[in-house]
């Protein structure tokens, strides 16, 4: 049975969204949310996209550094949440710039009033 990349994409968006927050459990850097995944068409990479609260530089590169250190880990703990799947894709975590972009907007706007 195969299943398609979009499909695919929000299967792995939904489990990731608990895995994620269960593995890594720094106090400073708080909830990750997921926003978006993107899997290529050939199922190697998922492009993962996360939010999190703070704003600030440090906390966001601290975010990066711990996803990046249980990259495996979270791909392992994917893999025996989907079984369907022939080959879990290689996870790639970017942080999700629009939520940071659409905040600072809304200030400016605040501040011109």
């Amino acid at each position: 049975m195969s299943i398609t990349v979009d499909r695919l994409a929000s299967l792995i968006q939904r489990e990731l969204a608990n895995i994620v927050n269960e593995i890594v459990k720094n106090k400073k850097v708080g909830y990750i949310n997921l926003t978006e995944v993107k899997v290529t068409k050939d199922i190697s990479y998922a492009t993962t996209y996360y939010t999190i609260l703070s704003d600030e530089k440090e906390i966001i590169e601290l975010a990066q550094s711990e996803l990046d250190k249980f990259k495996v880990q979270i791909r392992m703990e994917l893999a025996k949440k989907i079984r369907n799947v022939r080959k879990i894709p290689e996870l790639i975590f970017k942080y999700d710039e629009a939520l940071a972009y659409g905040n600072h907007i809304d200030k400016l706007l605040k501040s011109l009033k």
